[in-house]
């Protein structure tokens, strides 16, 4: 018995350690070459596609999932039921794809599928056509797919389609087979419902066919502009004879993880000199209400741009495309995607947003369906940064408006934990709030808890580390810890994983003689450290630091023209913090966090003396 105990023991042991020390970082690798041919009389493409598929994981894969997004768009879909189920249906989608007639709806559906020349069975099962290989696929091996498929762009509705409201002919996001990504965490085959990505690093080589009449922008470098034309060559550089009517635009994309495109036949195609030699191209409607807001936007994205380089790291492409189409804006390689027809600032904001999202998500490519808060609070927190100053704002705090929308939901009684797949939120509402407004407070309080210039130096060695990767949360929050000195689990663990809520409050202020005893308490479960900024009746003020007992550090003084006092560390586990003055000085007033950083959800406890 005791044998055999011990040799059980010894057997977890051993998987213990395995599974501990299997954590060196791997990311698969794919290479597509395609060709498609449109015909945009009936929207219909065929397509071709070659991928060679790079198995760096340490498993060996017998199956592989494809995504078919364009499926999403047919009645009954679980985008068209989740829609029409929804609490707060959004209202680009509602029950419009529950109308759409057979030759309005999207679909892709595969007509060949082989490995390594040999036919492969398969099934389409919604968005995920689900692969069984003929020959698995061992660690450090590569196959090769080739893919054969008929496809009809939906009419335009989330996303992705044809004809949208602005008159855009066509916006061709999630427009191929796209195989699915595996990673630590295994496959993430998610069916399209209606949020986000997450795809495997690649270079693609992309052929597309189409009217001549036509004007394509989006990722990667155009290969024949001697051809095409239309503004991609040199000044003056006519298009070439057309064939059957026809061009087709030649696109290389090296190091990314998604191809996206868009066509019109009535695109003005600006070019502007970004920074670092980066071209910027501006594709938009050939409309006269418009144009003066396009003209007057390409400058400020070259000086966005400058700024996501400074503050984040260098965009590493030599070109990027800001196109009107799709429904909103949404971001993808090399490009994005706006509606046109905004105010000024409007148009230069969702650009800052989605030009954003080339370092926040597409560089730094987290899962946006299991780490939404990542992408989009990260974006919303550096575009408002960027807006700010591009745009001359001149707000004390450009997150403002994030707290509240945090503040709002966490008092309502329908927050759910960041940890939340991006599909699963019971409403709109709390993924919209919880992914842009909590996560771009997740940043800014952390600037409130390491300090700002510690802020500021943790996205930068983020770039630096996990660009080109897939960074986790916790990935995230080690760079933070590393370059601050903080220990920081305590705080994506609350702030992230759970729906603890911040309160701190003054709960007492006694003056006998020259001695002043105040007493702080804390009413919401998360911890922090506190600031407290006290004014004295002479009129001068003092800022008392009380260090974060689990945080194992202290920041810098934020305010280096004000007196700052570090008091003892305050332990989360004891609700009041008491300290004195003893100095005979007579407090006025005080408050909790003069900087509106923290995300204390009640903020009438925070001061004492303030009428």
């Amino acid at each position: 018995m005791n044998y055999f105990f011990g040799n059980i023991l010894i057997f977890f042991m051993v998987a213990s350690v395995a599974a501990q020390n299997n954590t060196s970082y791997w990311q698969q690798k794919v290479d597509y070459k395609m060709e498609i041919d449109m015909d945009v009389e009936n929207y219909q493409y065929k397509g071709k596609q070659e991928l060679v598929y790079t198995n760096n994981s340490p498993d060996v894969l017998d199956r592989v999932f494809y995504h078919l997004y364009f499926n999403a768009f047919q009645p009954g879909s679980e985008m068209d039921v989740r829609s029409r189920t929804i609490a707060d249906p959004d209202s680009r989608v509602g029950d419009r794809i529950s109308k759409l007639s057979p030759s309005e709806i999207g679909y892709i559906k595969p007509t060949l599928l082989t490995q390594d020349g040999q036919t492969l069975n398969y099934e389409v099962v919604g968005t995920v056509l689900e692969v069984e290989l003929n020959k698995p696929i061992q660690p450090g091996e590569s196959t090769t797919f080739n893919m054969e498929w008929d496809a009809q762009v939906p009419v335009q509705i989330r996303r992705s389609g044809r004809n949208s409201a602005e008159g855009v002919a066509l916006s061709m996001t999630q427009w191929y087979p796209k195989i699915a990504e595996y990673d630590f965490q295994g496959w993430h085959a998610d069916p399209y419902i209606g949020r986000e990505f997450h795809s495997v690093w690649g270079d693609y080589d992309v052929k597309i066919t189409i009217d001549a009449a036509y004007t394509l922008g989006g990722t990667g470098y155009v290969q024949n502009p001697e051809q095409v034309g239309h503004g991609y060559g040199p000044k003056g550089l006519k298009n070439m004879k057309p064939v059957n009517g026809k061009y087709t635009w030649h696109f290389k994309a090296p190091k990314v993880h998604d191809f996206t495109w868009a066509a019109d036949d009535n695109y003005i195609h600006d070019k502007y000199e970004g920074p670092n030699g980066v071209t910027l191209h501006f594709l938009y409607k050939n409309n006269p209400e418009i144009q003066e807001n396009w003209k007057n936007l390409q400058p400020k994205t070259a000086e966005l741009m400058n700024y996501f380089n400074k503050h984040i790291g260098e965009y590493p492409y030599k070109q990027y495309s800001v196109i009107q189409g799709g429904d909103g804006g949404m971001e993808y390689a090399m490009s994005t995607l706006i509606t046109g027809e905004r105010k000024f600032e409007s148009l230069v904001g969702v650009t800052a947003h989605e030009l954003a999202h080339t370092w926040f998500q597409f560089l730094l490519a987290t899962n946006e369906s299991k780490h939404e808060w990542m992408d989009e609070g990260f974006t919303s927190y550096i575009s408002a940064a960027a807006m700010n100053e591009v745009m001359d704002q001149q707000k004390p705090n450009p997150f403002s408006g994030s707290y509240r929308g945090y503040r709002f939901m966490a008092l309502s009684g329908q927050e759910q934990p960041l940890t939340t797949h991006a599909d699963r939120y019971a409403t709109n509402r709390s993924y919209g709030i919880n992914a842009y407004s909590k996560g771009a407070v997740f940043l800014a309080q952390l600037g409130y808890v390491i300090g700002k210039e510690n802020l500021d130096k943790t996205l930068k060695k983020y770039f630096d580390d996990w660009a080109f990767k897939h960074p986790t949360p916790n990935d995230f929050i080690r760079v933070a810890e590393k370059v601050s000195g903080f220990e920081l689990d305590w705080y994506l663990t609350d702030f992230a994983q759970t729906t603890n809520t911040i309160d701190y409050g003054i709960k007492g202020v006694e003056s006998v003689g020259n001695t002043t005893t105040i007493t702080l308490e804390r009413i919401g479960l998360m911890p922090m450290p506190i600031d407290l900024f006290v004014t004295y009746e002479d009129g001068t003020e003092e800022y008392f630091y009380i260090p974060l007992q689990m945080a194992r550090a202290e920041k810098p003084n934020p305010y280096p023209n004000m007196k700052r006092r570090v008091l003892p560390d305050w332990a989360w586990a004891y609700p009041t913090y008491q300290f004195e003055i003893t100095d005979g000085k007579k407090v006025k007033s005080m408050k909790i966090d003069a900087s509106n950083l923290m995300a204390d959800i009640n903020l009438e406890n925070n001061t004492w003396g303030v009428e």
